[in-house]
């Protein structure tokens, strides 16, 4: 019986791998550093099948030291330190180089007792994670490890890898035929993930060895398998606040065109929840008073999105996204109370002015008595002097009139009124 399909095409060089022409091309750094057979504790970051942990296989096989594996998500402290006792005298010599998977799953105390044995040359750490590090992992062990970002593989390097896919298969089914397109199709829907689309080509030939007759990967054959796999997404991790991010700033930047892009990646990955709450938030952040129907407008397409729920809940949303990213914007109200809130969190308040005050009877010793606030609908243009801020705060300024047309009017109708 044949070895499975990945231990047979997995790279044994680092030179076999594609993408990562950054980390892992000629003269780049990370392969200096595996061609130098020193290795320093390190931190892979990046999506799911783009060649973290065959790097790691890689680089701690030309080190010549003894590999540990260790999954974060079920690993324990227990687990840590067994490694270090099967130590042979040999091998703690040199230490061990621990391939850690899913680093961010280990708790504060498991990844203090790893800190351990780093800081005392029982294990060289080859970490690997999903999410940004600078979140996730304890900073003693950020401090003493360089981080490597791994990036989705492009699609010309993907179709490298499966042609080399495409001959071993080939050479287990002799006269197998592969249709022009098949390649090409699952490489640039595959999400960048190399192990997605040697999955998704394994698949397919799969289904043309179960049938009678010729054996044969159609196109239709590899976009079945393909449905949906270009999406990356977790509700949880990075991809979720990036993609929420890459909307909104989208919108601020009035392109609808990116909007509808990624409001199409949240959707298709099932989250409706998320983007409706964002597009309220950039109807009041971003838009704001250039446009105040604005927020009416989208919260009407919020709730009839929900209403509708997906598929349909598509329509309305989208409406809202050109609606925001054509509007006029203007940040005005959200930079005035993020200033408000600053002064307050600086200890500048004081007490209400008098006038401002709830009526209540004043005390027996209050020294003037009487609340001497004055109702500004008694006056011409229901407008009147009057100190409204607490007397240390007397004069701030924290809203300042945007440069639209609906802010503009509003100013020119208050500097009417007020004389200035």
């Amino acid at each position: 019986m044949s070895a499975p399909l990945a231990d047979r095409i997995r790279p044994r060089a680092l030179s076999e791998m594609v993408g990562q022409e950054h980390l892992l091309g000629e003269g780049a750094l990370l392969r200096r550093i595996a061609q130098g057979g020193s290795i320093p504790n390190m931190i892979f970051y990046g999506p799911s099948g783009v060649g973290k942990t065959t790097a790691a296989r890689i680089i701690a096989a030309s080190a010549g030291k003894k590999l540990e594996r260790l999954n974060g998500t079920t690993a324990s402290t227990g687990d840590i330190k067994a490694i270090i006792a099967g130590l042979s005298g040999f091998d703690a010599l040199g230490g061990v180089i621990l391939y850690l998977d899913e680093i961010q799953y280990l708790n504060k105390k498991q990844q203090q007792t790893l800190l351990e044995f780093i800081e005392d040359g029982s294990i060289t750490l080859i970490a690997s994670t999903t999410e940004n590090p600078y979140f996730y992992v304890y900073n003693a062990i950020l401090s003493r490890s360089t981080v490597f970002e791994f990036k989705p593989v492009s699609a010309p390097e993907i179709q490298r890898g499966l042609g080399r896919v495409a001959k071993v298969l080939r050479e287990d089914a002799p006269g197998l035929e592969i249709e022009d397109g098949v390649i090409p199709h699952i490489a640039a829907t595959c999400g960048g993930d190399v192990r997605k689309a040697v999955n998704a080509l394994e698949l397919a030939y799969l289904g043309a060895c179960a049938g009678e007759g010729p054996r044969r990967i159609t196109l239709a054959d590899a976009q079945a398998v393909s449905q949906r796999s270009a999406m990356r997404y977790d509700r949880e991790g990075d991809e979720h606040y990036d993609l929420l991010s890459a909307l909104q700033k989208s919108i601020r930047g009035s392109d609808p065109d990116a909007g509808l892009h990624y409001l199409g990646r949240l959707l298709e990955a099932g989250d409706l929840l998320a983007p409706c709450r964002r597009l309220l938030v950039i109807a009041a952040e971003d838009i704001g008073l250039a446009y105040p129907m604005a927020m009416a407008i989208v919260k009407a397409c919020v709730d009839a999105a929900r209403e509708l729920g997906l598929p349909e809940a598509r329509i309305p949303l989208a409406q809202a996204v050109v609606l925001l990213a054509t509007a006029p914007k203007s940040n005005s109200a959200y930079l005035g109370i993020d200033a408000a809130i600053a002064d307050i969190r600086q200890g500048k308040a004081g007490p209400i002015p008098r006038c401002l005050q709830n009526r209540h009877c004043d005390g027996a010793d209050a020294a003037v008595k009487g609340q001497f606030y004055q109702y500004p609908h008694d006056f011409p243009g229901h407008w009147l002097p009057q100190q409204y801020l607490p007397d240390l705060l007397a004069g701030a300024v924290y809203y300042q009139y945007g440069s639209n047309k609906t802010e503009q009017a509003a100013r020119a109708y208050w500097e009417a009124i007020k004389g200035k």
